[in-house]
């Protein structure tokens, strides 16, 4: 069986970038940038006062009081176009231009005005309250770099930096095929062997979460011919994920309709729990990633495999999940052969440190024990027996996008 790492190396390495398009800036939150923005133009484009208050010249005011004649203002908007004399104060408002001449604001707390005579009441020192131009950004620079999922603040700067539009990744367009006779949707009927369909609305969900477009088909029967036909769909858009149907049994049908509309099998077992059966196929440029059925199974390998696969396709790396340490505060057994993703709690010791509580039934299909933890503890294959204290690794659930 393949290990975790190389099913996901093989998995990333047939994705690349998909095509950019422009998108209004006010509708690029969550979207990637495909193109860094450059600033068209400096702000602030000039020494602007933080305050309401007087601009002056800190020479004039050696120390407080010192009165000061009032020249004029400089609202916000507006400015004073003459260059500051000796002894004069220009009357200015937060956002205001700074006049010529002038280094300094006092604010109007510390100030008092008798008509045009201002008394300072405390002395200034140079550049006290004043923005200086370019403070934020100049003209050229580029900020936000490509790759960056866009976040609210992201774009409240590219606005500032005058971009009415942005050049983002197309959003993945992803099928999703659950199949089997078993399946019914939530509110159908439920019949004495049947359960209720729930990994396609999880998948789906982890699309949008994820930055890409859904599609969900209804639930495929028992039927090859049936499956071929919405397999041979599923293939016209970026990704296919199956759902279920994976493995070598009499009624596990997906492998043979994927043959049989000549897509190449790369791998369909992985050395992992859960979701060992986990199948990824090709043909030409049309991919298919094949989930296990159970929920559970099929959440984690989305987690490993799908979110990689649509990264880079919104020109990202595809790294697999990001891991943090943590301390056991159970003990725990060796592991088998394969690469274990434990349910656990995750919490804080005394001391503040990460710790993690491994759930004690792991069974792929109980969704109740995947909605109540909050992180996945790692454990290699053959991972020997460890004690409580010692350090693992650990997925942070809480910690990721998409609302997963």
């Amino acid at each position: 069986m393949l290990s975790v790492r190389d099913a996901h190396a093989r998995v990333i390495a047939a994705f690349e970038a998909l095509p950019s398009e422009m998108v209004s800036v006010a509708d690029a939150a969550g979207r990637v940038l495909a193109a860094s923005p450059q600033a068209r133009l400096t702000q602030p484009p000039a020494d602007l006062s933080a305050m309401d208050g007087y601009a002056v010249r800190a020479a004039d005011v050696p120390a407080a009081p010192t009165t000061l004649t009032l020249v004029g203002q400089a609202p916000a908007g507006g400015s004073y176009d003459r260059a500051l004399q000796p002894g004069e104060t220009v009357r200015i408002f937060t956002g205001g231009p700074l006049p010529m001449g002038a280094d300094s604001i006092v604010i109007q707390e510390d100030t008092k005005a008798d008509g045009p005579r201002i008394t300072i009441l405390e002395a200034p020192r140079v550049g006290r309250h004043i923005r200086k131009a370019g403070l934020d950004f100049s003209a050229g620079d580029t900020p936000l770099a490509a790759g960056r999922t866009l976040t609210t603040r992201d774009v409240a700067l590219a606005a500032a930096m005058n971009h009415p539009w942005l050049s983002v990744y197309r959003k993945p367009r992803v099928a999703i095929l659950s199949t089997g006779d078993e399946l019914v949707m939530p509110g159908e009927p439920v019949g004495r062997n049947q359960i209720v369909s729930s990994s396609g609305i999880a998948v789906a969900a982890l699309v949008r979460g994820w930055g890409g477009e859904p599609t969900v088909f209804d639930i495929a029967r028992d039927d090859a011919k049936l499956i071929e036909s919405r397999i041979e769909a599923g293939a016209q858009h970026d990704l296919l994920i199956t759902l279920g149907g994976a493995s070598v049994g009499d009624h596990d049908l997906v492998q043979a309709a994927l043959k049989a509309r000549g897509f190449d099998m790369d791998f369909w077992k992985i050395a992992m729990r859960p979701g060992k059966p986990l199948m990824f196929a090709a043909r030409d440029r049309a991919r298919v990633l094949g989930l296990p059925g159970n929920p559970v199974s099929t959440m984690v390998c989305a987690l490993l495999f799908l979110k990689p696969a649509m990264e880079r396709m919104l020109g990202q790396s595809g790294d697999l999940v990001r891991t943090v340490p943590a301390r056991l505060a159970v003990d725990v057994k060796q592991n088998d052969q394969r690469e274990d993703y434990v349910r656990s709690r995750l919490g804080r010791g005394a001391d503040g440190a990460l710790t993690v509580e491994p759930h004690p039934v792991q069974d792929s299909s109980m969704l109740s024990v995947l909605a109540a933890c909050d992180g996945l503890m790692i454990r290699p294959p053959h991972d020997p027996a460890r004690k409580a204290g010692d350090t693992v690794q650990v997925v942070d659930l809480k910690g990721l996008p998409g609302s997963y």
